[in-house]
């Protein structure tokens, strides 16, 4: 009986907290935020399309030139990084800065540089991994799978792979 009341003394202490925090939490400007989101995502798309036009107008083919656009994102990411302007920009941009592959190449980056002051190996070297271990052991899985599966289809289908 006691350890009933004592449970529903806890319920309420938690919802008076949560009563009295939300008075102090601030609002998130949801419109605001996916506006400049969005209009951040956009800019880097279209500098990244004018990049891989501009590419393909010095004679690149379409692939040659979005790989080398890829590149230098992934690159200019690297560097607003290393030189801490990309937390600023993500800052005021939020997921229009980090869900393209800029994002990605930031949080490589990121532990990297943080963990620089336990040296070149054991810093640098093993964090400049924490992200890209996961990502990648992923992608060779999933890349497996399906190639086991169309491996077994081609085998049922009756061709040769």
């Amino acid at each position: 009986m006691a350890d009933t009341k004592e449970k529903q003394q806890k319920k309420e202490v938690a919802k008076a907290y949560e009563k009295y925090a939300r008075k102090f939490t601030p609002k998130p400007k949801y419109f605001m935020n996916s506006l400049k989101a969005f209009i951040t995502g956009g800019m880097i798309c279209a500098a990244a399309l004018l990049l891989e036009n501009i590419i393909s107008g010095y004679g690149a083919d379409d692939k040659t030139a979005g790989t080398y656009s890829v590149i230098v994102l992934v690159m200019l990411a690297q560097l607003l990084t290393g030189l801490g302007w990309f937390d600023t920009i993500g800052k005021f941009a939020g997921a229009g800065v980090i869900v393209p592959i800029t994002g990605f190449a930031n949080s490589m980056v990121a532990p990297a540089i943080e963990y620089k002051k336990e040296g070149i190996v054991l810093g640098v070297g093993a964090k400049l991994f924490s992200l890209a271990g996961p990502v990648l052991v992923s992608g060779i899985t999933v890349s497996m799978i399906i190639g086991i599966i169309y491996w077994i289809m081609g085998i049922a289908g009756g061709q040769h792979v």
